[in-house]
């Protein structure tokens, strides 16, 4: 069975994730989305909040079985917890690609038997950062374009 992990804090998850998990499903047996607890990030939403709308924004993906895993160790450690052959990670622009150059390398030295396999962003979805996201929500702008209808409700209340 071929096991991605697509590691992220998702707060909130946004289309652009939501692009990256399709076509991750489309590679593999089994996706876990590892949502990971990262206090240096000091995260609008709380871990259950953000795991549930993962789960929720992924319940009509069925290209393979979708699992939703909190996480607050060493990445490799996770990958390994969850059986993953395979790191997914979303590139959107050059900035990206650097930190995920030092990240891989780093990664390989820790276990050199999990790959890592990066998808370029979708055009549309490029932009689309959740840091942007929670800042134009704050101030009250659409957001309509980079989340889902239930993330937006869920941002529009939690400034509100």
């Amino acid at each position: 069975m071929r096991i991605g992990l697509y590691p992220g804090t998702f707060d909130p998850v946004t289309l652009g994730h939501i692009d990256i998990m399709q076509r991750a499903a489309r590679l593999v047996d089994r996706l876990v989305i590892g949502v990971a607890i990262n206090r240096d990030k000091k995260p609008l939403f709380s871990l259950e909040e953000r795991v549930e709308m993962v789960r929720h924004e992924t319940r009509g993906l069925t290209d393979c079985e979708i699992v939703v895993h909190p996480f607050e160790n060493l990445l490799i450690d996770c990958a390994r917890d969850v059986g993953a052959q395979v790191i997914v990670r979303g590139l959107r622009a050059v900035a990206d690609f650097e930190y995920e150059f030092q990240m891989v390398h780093m990664n390989r030295q820790l276990d050199a038997s999990i790959e890592t396999l990066f998808l370029m962003a979708d055009a549309r979805r490029q932009a689309i950062a959740s840091k942007l996201v929670k800042e134009i929500a704050r101030l009250g702008g659409d957001v309509s374009n980079f989340v889902t209808p239930a993330v937006g409700t869920a941002l529009r209340q939690r400034f509100a």
